[in-house]
């Protein structure tokens, strides 16, 4: 049972945090929630750390052990959306899941968010109430510009970045996302929200018989949000990040262009390693778990080999 309360009804537009509409739309996505985070492996520990901006909802998974991944997910996703890649992440080192602030998902907000520095603020107080003295970070989609923007701005005890289809990162976002957006804000029947769950994922399975998917589409249509508009980071922002870095662009993402975001991360990150992977979507993690997997785990290695 929960002891922290959601944020539930219109009152909390009025306050800028995130809220769910209404009992019933809660309702619904506290069960495709709970079915979603059913197909994770149990966590070893479940968590809601305070912060300045709300409490933030943190699964703990793998052995005691070793530096810590933390992942932050995409929009809308909240940390079932790690289905695929859980296991294979875990298997060697402990791995922190997160909800992120101001999205669905079990943190709750309780401070409006104003700015990219508040969007690293509170990111910054987990790190620092975890009890490891370093981590990791990976981030998906606009999990990926929380984790840059974290290290651009906050980079303390973080040991290495990965970044998976990162969005407003390495390339300005395109107006097949705008229309994808559209889904989020504007009541359309399920069918169409589907096709464009699909469209942004290349064709990826966005059935609502599939849990994430579920859960995705639940939090589009049952949650609002009140975040400030991501900043584009500039190029001596990149350029000033002393992480070994590493970013998988997907070669048939909408969210990008992913020629010119390969292009700027490899003239930019001094420490990084970028590959494009020509047949890959913006849903790069559930497409190709098992590369995702063995990319992410030899980067994470060769890091903790350096002295």
């Amino acid at each position: 049972m929960d002891t922290i309360a959601p944020n539930v009804g219109a009152a909390f537009r009025a306050d800028r945090l995130g809220h769910f509409h209404d009992a019933a739309a809660y309702a619904r996505y506290r069960q495709a929630y709970d079915r979603a985070l059913a197909t994770l492996p149990a966590p070893s520990a479940t968590l809601d750390v305070p912060t300045g901006f709300g409490t933030v909802r943190a699964y703990r998974f793998g052995p005691a052990d070793g530096v810590p991944l933390l992942l932050l997910p995409g929009r809308a996703a909240a940390a079932p959306m790690w289905e695929a890649n859980l296991a294979g992440l875990a298997r060697n080192r402990p791995v922190y899941a997160v909800d992120l602030m101001g999205e669905p998902g079990l943190s709750v907000q309780t401070r409006p968010l104003t700015s990219s520095e508040d969007q690293a603020a509170w990111l910054t107080s987990l790190v620092d109430a975890l009890p490891e003295p370093e981590l990791h970070v990976l981030g998906l989609s606009i999990g990926g510009w929380s984790a840059l923007n974290l290290v651009v701005r906050r980079p303390a005890g973080i040991r290495s970045l990965v970044l998976l289809e990162p969005a407003v990162t390495f390339g300005g976002i395109t107006w097949k996302v705008v229309v994808v957006s559209l889904g989020s804000v504007l009541p359309m029947p399920g069918a169409v929200r589907r096709r464009l769950l699909s469209w942004i994922s290349g064709g990826a399975d966005a059935s609502e018989d599939e849990p994430v998917a579920e859960l995705i589409a639940s939090g589009m249509r049952d949650f609002t949000a009140a975040l400030p508009r991501p900043d584009y980071p500039t190029d001596e922002q990149i350029a000033g990040i002393d992480l070994p870095t590493l970013v998988v662009i997907g070669g048939r993402s909408i969210i990008h262009n992913p020629e010119k975001a390969v292009a700027r991360a490899r003239r930019l990150l001094r420490h990084g390693t970028v590959e494009l992977w020509p047949e890959a979507s913006h849903a790069v993690n559930g497409e190709f778990p098992e590369r995702v997997e063995t990319t992410v785990n030899a980067f994470l290695a060769e890091v903790e080999r350096r002295p």
